[in-house]
């Protein structure tokens, strides 16, 4: 069977030479017809039918593919697939077809959730803060100078009379736990449900008082 298949497509590519040596300034028309489609379809013939093709029956399974495909491609030129509802209807569902075999397994998502589940914390993001503060050393009253600087803040005044910080006035994406370490755990508070965008306090630190603007 492969041997006559074999000596069919020879003589296919033979024809394929003569056409390119008579036609040499033709657009590229091939039809392409691999031994495995081949095979395919010469075995979906035997299990229809019961036994193997005839060779005449081999060239008419040939002939049939290739006239498919010629009108196929007429089809295509004419754009009658354009505004088609069956052939819509027949991507969309080798779409869905599609979709369902890389659908992953209920079973393995339960396994998956479950894993989840008993191991959350190695997978917790810590939520983390950038803020602006203005600085009130507790040397200096602090409360009250922190409390009048956001009375003239929230007055849009400009200059605010605060002292300065060791670490500066400006922290991106820092945790909680590294805000401590910089102001003391009493002012890690302030960051519950504080407002963005909005100049917050007075709130208390180890050093003194702070006035917060979470961005």
């Amino acid at each position: 069977m492969r041997k006559r298949i074999l000596i069919f497509l020879l003589v296919g590519f033979l024809i394929y030479l003569i056409d390119i040596a008579l036609n040499p300034e033709e657009d590229n028309k091939d039809i392409y017809i691999s031994d495995q489609e081949l095979i395919s379809l010469i075995s979906a013939w035997k299990s229809q039918v019961g036994r193997d093709p005839t060779d005449e029956e081999i060239v008419k399974i040939i002939n049939n593919l290739v006239e498919e495909e010629i009108l196929y491609r007429e089809a295509l030129l004419l754009g009658l697939d354009k505004e088609d509802r069956i052939i819509k209807r027949r991507l969309a569902q080798k779409i869905t077809f599609l979709k369902q075999e890389t659908l992953p397994d209920n079973s393995n998502q339960d396994v998956l959730r479950q894993f989840y589940d008993e191991h959350k914390e190695k997978y917790f993001i810590k939520p983390v803060y950038s803020f602006t503060h203005l600085f009130f050393t507790k040397e200096t009253d602090s409360l009250a100078r922190s409390i009048e600087a956001l009375n003239d803040l929230l007055a849009d005044k400009k200059s605010i009379d605060s002292d300065p910080y060791l670490l500066g006035k400006n922290f991106t994406e820092k945790t909680l736990e590294e805000i401590a370490r910089n102001f003391g755990n009493n002012f890690i508070v302030a960051f519950d449900g504080m407002e963005p965008n909005k100049w917050s306090g007075p709130f208390e630190s180890s050093f003194g008082h702070h006035l917060v603007l979470l961005r």
